[in-house]
């Protein structure tokens, strides 16, 4: 890959992991409930989760998609209902702060695995592999997940950390349970992409 092609690699990789999407509406979300420590696991999970998912996308997905287009769309649909769960989790959780704290950041395996479900992450994914990868070499699938692992870092730093800065704003309850709410929107107004 010659410089121009990694350069653009990078700019993609940065853009698409820092505008908004189902993974940032949740650590900011996250960070505003928990903090910036506590959301570290889920970070780390969407970080590798995501660059796994590249390298499985990058040897193979997408051909078994391109023979089984009914496979798909079962995915789309396992990912809207999933979502659409997410968002209820979400609206529904008491503030941290409040004497009945139910808000739980994603573990580690619950970010990685919920890179599967996620609709923007099966768009980049592909996308990237099919524009990026153009002599389908393994060491291009490796270097294109690697660019993610490394661009993902301070882009789920900014979103949980803008969270983490809303905190003191959030104060209240009523702020804390109308910002949940809002983020719950949100979560499902990315959907709007897959529909």
């Amino acid at each position: 890959m010659d410089y121009h092609h990694f350069a653009a690699l990078v700019a993609f990789a940065f853009v698409s992991t820092v505008t908004p999407g189902p993974n940032n509406i949740m650590l900011m979300t996250s960070g505003a409930n928990v903090g910036f420590l506590r959301t570290i696991p889920h970070m780390l999970g969407i970080i590798f989760g995501f660059s796994f998912m590249v390298i499985l996308v990058g040897i193979g997905l997408v051909g078994v998609f391109q023979s089984y287009p009914v496979l798909h769309q079962v995915l789309q649909v396992i990912s809207i209902g999933y979502l659409i769960h997410l968002a209820i989790l979400i609206a529904r959780s008491k503030p941290s702060h409040s004497d009945k704290n139910d808000y739980q950041p994603m573990s580690f395996l619950s970010a990685a695995g919920f890179q599967w479900v996620n609709p923007k992450g099966w768009t980049m994914a592909i996308t990237t592999v099919s524009i990026y990868n153009t002599t389908t070499d393994w060491r291009g699938i490796a270097l294109i997940s690697l660019v993610f692992a490394v661009v993902n870092i301070p882009s789920v730093s900014i979103w949980t950390y803008a969270g983490k800065q809303l905190q003191a704003f959030l104060q209240q309850p009523a702020k804390m349970k109308w910002f949940n709410y809002g983020m719950a929107a949100l979560l499902l107004a990315s959907l709007l992409q897959v529909l």
